[in-house]
């Protein structure tokens, strides 16, 4: 995979994450006020930390592959790669 497709699963995976905030702050104000059953809200809980978990771990993953990267000059007469 290079550094462009990293780069955009990166965005899309940190937008979901974004999304995954709002919808955590949703699910935890509806626990906070404990009317009706709670299941739905505790598995919504369980998917955001499990999207924030795999953003954050791609996203170290993809920073760790770039600091490891070839360290050859740019080409080019400096254009990126």
């Amino acid at each position: 995979m290079n550094e462009k497709q990293q780069a955009a699963i990166a965005f899309a995976l940190g937008l979901f994450t974004l999304l995954a905030v709002f919808v955590s702050h949703a699910a935890l104000s509806d626990i906070h006020r404990g009317q009706g059953d709670l299941g739905a809200q505790w598995n919504v809980l369980r998917a955001c930390f499990a999207a924030v978990v795999a953003f954050q771990v791609f996203i170290l993953a993809a920073l760790l592959r770039v600091i490891r990267g070839d360290r050859r000059p740019i080409e080019n007469n400096g254009a990126p790669r």
